[in-house]
């Protein structure tokens, strides 16, 4: 099934138990936001809050949507017990095929229209997520377009964006990303505004394709519908001349000042750790378009796993294609949302002694994460026991981990102050494989595991009989 907005998304999810419609008025000031922390981290249900501590009934507040793999599954049109290998591979042959959005004339989000002085951020439920933010967070998840002047590059990212007044918000943009890159080598340059469209509350895929990293010059709404396997339907804004998803919960609308720099900050992110004050390009909301009874979705960054780390998925599957466009001989590629989005596994296949050499230098040039673990094709790199397995006893603490530089990710929380100001990190590959000199009748130690270790008439009658010896499945 499609989804095209939230709305039957989430009560789809109600109906498998992956997510809860909440009657009990929530205080949008830290207690929704710790309602959603703790249902991550437990891997909970998904709440929808249905009355909002000062706010009239109409205005709900929802979060940890794709906090889940189960909640991806469903998302993807699977049951929600499909396993991570299935969800990936089938993500990975849906965006072989990007499909182009269409535009249409009317939409649900433009049910409800305010412009000019009657705009006020504050009128939605925007919440206080974590205690030591700075202040109030209305996109946190969401599609944010910005439009490459010169081209017909449009950029959706997710970028936080704090309450400043009634019609400014505080968003981190780095020149690194994407839309970083087009506002300040397009707009800032020439001290010209940018506009820009936040569409908060897409359809599930649509928001999984914002979070995703094509290359510079790629459409994430072109990834939207290959992973909807239809086109995403788009509607244009009142004040300029981008399209968003017709059928977003609420969208604003608006430029970026060049010359305004306002404070942004403290915020707790993905990396499981807060990241300071500082300041930032002030976001100028012209107009804001809803739904009736508009959802407005935001998510809580922390400790893993959370909806930003979720987004693993799409490095995941961008990581392996890269690979895989260079000849590399892989098996899978799994970046897991338990490491924050710093650590990717890559299964090998057996090589040989001049094979391995020149595909382990292969890693370094295109990975932007900084940790890499390398193991054998008999790993599964989804089942993070075997990988934890096959680095403790396979990777030698001398050997077997190699490091080399890479662009030092923004709110990553270990480079040092040095490291930042010249934009440069370290970055360690672990090889967890055997060596590949060593000989398989000598050398290597066979594993010792069910599957393994057991002739299959033994292992056939075991499973078959696991019930009758007394187990649960």
């Amino acid at each position: 099934m499609t989804y095209k907005d939230n709305r039957q998304f989430i009560d789809d999810c109600v109906k498998t138990g992956d997510a809860v419609k909440v009657k009990q008025e929530v205080d949008w000031e830290l207690e929704a936001g710790a309602i959603i922390r703790h249902t991550a981290e437990i891997k909970g249900p998904a709440p929808l809050f249905e009355k909002v501590k000062d706010y009239d009934a109409k205005y709900r507040l929802s979060g940890a949507l794709l906090s889940t793999y189960r909640r991806v599954s469903i998302a993807m049109g699977f049951k929600p017990e499909a396993s991570i290998k299935e969800v990936h591979d089938e993500y990975s042959r849906r965006v072989e095929k990007l499909i182009k959005p269409i535009e249409v004339k009317q939409g649900p989000c433009k049910e409800n229209i305010i412009s000019g002085r009657k705009v006020d951020l504050l009128q939605f439920p925007a919440p206080l997520i974590h205690d030591g933010d700075g202040g109030r967070y209305m996109t946190t998840w969401h599609a944010m377009v910005t439009k490459d002047p010169d081209t017909d590059w449009t950029n959706w990212g997710i970028y936080r964006g704090m309450v400043y007044d009634r019609n400014t918000l505080g968003v981190l943009i780095h020149p690194v990303q994407h839309q970083g890159k087009i506002f300040y080598s397009k707009y800032a340059p020439k001290n010209k505004p940018m506009p820009f469209a936040c569409a908060i509350g897409c359809d599930p895929l649509s928001q999984l394709a914002a979070g995703s990293s094509p290359r510079s010059g790629e459409n994430e709404v072109d990834f939207a519908g290959a992973l909807r396997q239809e086109p995403v339907e788009l509607i244009k804004c009142e004040t300029n001349d981008l399209l968003v998803p017709a059928h977003a919960e609420i969208v604003l609308e608006g430029e970026v000042i060049p010359d305004l720099k306002i404070p942004e900050g403290p915020f707790g992110e993905f990396t499981g750790f807060r990241t300071p004050l500082g300041t930032r390009p002030a976001y100028r909301v012209n107009a804001i378009t809803y739904r009736n009874n508009p959802i407005l979705t935001f998510s809580n960054p922390g400790f893993p796993p959370c909806d930003d780390t979720m987004l693993s998925i799409t490095e995941s599957v961008a990581t392996e294609k890269a690979l895989r466009r260079r000849g590399m001989p892989i098996t899978n590629v799994y970046v897991p949302p338990e490491g924050a989005l710093h650590l990717v596994i890559i299964g090998l296949k057996r090589l040989t002694v001049e094979e391995a050499d020149r595909v382990k230098k292969m890693v370094d040039p295109i990975m932007s994460l900084s940790k890499i673990i390398l193991v054998d094709e008999d790993v599964d790199v989804f089942n993070l026991n075997e990988v934890f397995h096959a680095f403790a006893t396979k990777c030698h603490p001398a050997k077997g981990i190699r490091k080399g530089d890479s662009f030092c990710m923004p709110l990553s929380p270990y480079p040092t102050p040095e490291d930042r100001k010249a934009n440069r990190q370290t970055r360690a590959i672990f090889d967890a494989t055997w060596p590949s000199d060593w000989s398989a009748q000598t050398d290597i130690p066979p594993r010792v595991s069910f599957n393994e270790v057991y002739p299959a008439d033994v292992k056939d009658k075991v499973l078959k009989s696991w019930r009758a010896y007394g187990f649960k499945d």
